[in-house]
């Protein structure tokens, strides 16, 4: 009898059914699981207290978006064989799979490599343990697969990831900027010449997308608090390994990579909690901070700071918000008549000046 699982996903009201035996195998391995123990959104529920969702659901829950596009895409004549909708599926489901603990916060710190390349390891390992069942999703998330389109549904400007962490980080921070139409971008993608389009209807729903992204990272991702809190973690393990206190620092080689995948944000709290209590009088008193949520103060500007203070307790830095890329893929518009539009000339809402201007704000944190 096959095995089938079905995981009840509240974001979108209904049930992810997998019946997959490779993906269902991938699901129980340990360095996805591990995945249960790392926040999505590191700190941010010391700001948004509901935002305690995990990597684990993020990547279910883009898991079930890349089924629907799939089948969208298949339903309009889109050739699609089985073994690459398996692809597709698998790259989707591990995309993230090589995080630090807290998600970003910690990757700076605790590792010398982008999580990028460390995701592609652990796929790698994977795939080794598995006899090369994830041959074709490794093509496609590394985009050496000769249908270039499948990795856009990976990782493009419109793709299953950020779909699926714009709503949920909507739907569990309860900010509502981050809602789009989930549903009608993606009833609306297409393939046209071997890339990933939008037919013209959707043009409305990708414009709400993109500027929905651009507000959350404002209020969400680069929240003030947020940025407070984030520096202060980081404070704490830059001092730890300075005391040759931590054990989390890792050169990412084949030797180590199990390692790695046993360090989530439990161990991280746990040395935080234990390191309250030590000698160094700057460790201690950082992490009661942490641990107490005596956040430091902190200033937002549109100019930089001059002539202040840099320590474990101070600091600058800038923020950077850009919600469209054209160094990217432009996402593109299909209309009835054949023309492939990229969106900076299709919207009349988005022009180029508004797509491609990057905001920079500059803060100064310090104790309260």
């Amino acid at each position: 009898m096959t095995k089938r699982k079905i995981i009840n996903d509240p974001v979108y009201d209904g049930f992810l059914s997998i019946e997959d035996p490779v993906i269902l195998q991938v699901i129980e391995h340990p360095y996805f699981q591990r995945q249960r123990r790392i926040k999505q959104l590191g700190l941010t529920y010391l700001v948004y207290p509901g935002a305690m969702h995990t990597r684990f659901s993020h990547m279910l829950g883009a898991l079930n978006l890349m089924k629907r596009a799939l089948e969208t895409l298949k339903q309009k004549g889109v050739v699609i064989t089985d073994e690459e909708c398996r692809g597709a599926k698998l790259a989707i489901l591990l995309h993230d799979i090589g995080h630090g603990p807290f998600s970003h916060t910690s990757e700076r710190v605790l590792v010398d490599v982008p999580h990028e390349e460390i995701t592609l390891k652990m796929m790698q390992r994977i795939n080794e343990e598995m006899g090369g069942a994830l041959d074709t999703a490794i093509a496609i998330f590394s985009n050496t697969y000769h249908k270039h389109f499948l990795h856009q549904l990976v990782s493009s400007q419109l793709d299953m990831d950020r779909l699926d962490y714009l709503g949920r980080d909507s739907f569990f921070t309860g900010v509502s900027e981050g809602i789009v139409g989930t549903d009608r971008i993606i009833s609306m993608l297409n393939v046209h010449d071997d890339e990933l389009v939008v037919d013209e209807k959707g043009i409305y729903s990708v414009e709400k997308f993109i500027i929905s992204r651009r507000l959350m990272y404002w209020q969400v991702y680069m929240h003030k608090t947020v940025i407070a809190a984030d520096q202060l973690l980081l404070s704490i393990l830059r001092r730890a390994k300075e005391l040759n206190l931590s054990t989390f620092n890792f050169q990412i080689t084949a030797f180590d990579l199990d390692r790695f995948a046993e360090v989530d944000d439990d161990d991280i709290m746990v040395a935080v909690k234990r390191w309250q209590h030590a000698d160094d009088e700057i460790l201690s008193t950082l992490c009661r901070n942490l641990v107490n949520r005596r956040l430091p103060a902190i200033r937002i500007s549109c100019e930089p700071f001059r002539d202040v203070e840099s320590d474990y307790f101070h600091g600058t830095g800038e923020l950077h918000n850009r919600s469209y890329d054209f160094n990217d893929q432009e996402i593109k518009v299909l209309y009835k008549d054949g023309r492939c539009l990229p969106i900076s000339e299709a919207s009349d809402q988005l022009d180029r000046h508004f797509l491609e201007k990057q905001v920079t704000k500059y803060y100064y944190y310090k104790p309260k």
